[in-house]
């Protein structure tokens, strides 16, 4: 693999690991005491955001978007049509990534407001 494909799947590598503690595994913070059942009440609001996908029909919508916005973008500022291809797929990447992203802090909401509706007192 040449290094500049290298440099291209490193950013994917750690975006990747920093999404570990997200989404439907984000583990809020909590202000105050924290009752026997605390780890009972996290994984069942995990669960419960883990039935809203990361990955969505919106998410092929962005990348569609990303692509010909893109290659739209490219080929006005180039004019010509040389590597439109790769740059739609950057285009279709970025949509994408941007749409998973914000099913992932939706995912993080509903953790959140689920074990608010169960006393807890949470701060981030």
């Amino acid at each position: 693999m040449s290094n500049r494909k290298k440099f291209m799947v490193l950013p994917a590598v750690l975006l990747v690991g920093a999404c570990a503690s997200s989404g439907a595994n984000y583990t809020p913070i909590i202000d105050g005491n924290i009752g026997p059942n605390y780890n009972a009440d996290l994984a069942q609001c995990q669960a419960l955001a883990r039935t809203q996908p990361t990955v969505d029909g919106r998410t092929a919508g962005a990348a569609a978007i990303g692509a010909a916005g893109a290659a739209g973008t490219k080929a006005i500022i180039d004019d010509s049509a040389s590597d439109l291809g790769r740059t739609a797929v950057a285009g279709a990447l970025i949509g994408a990534g941007a749409s998973a992203l914000q099913n992932t802090q939706n995912q993080e909401v509903i953790v959140r407001n689920c074990m608010r509706g169960r006393g807890y007192n949470v701060v981030g």
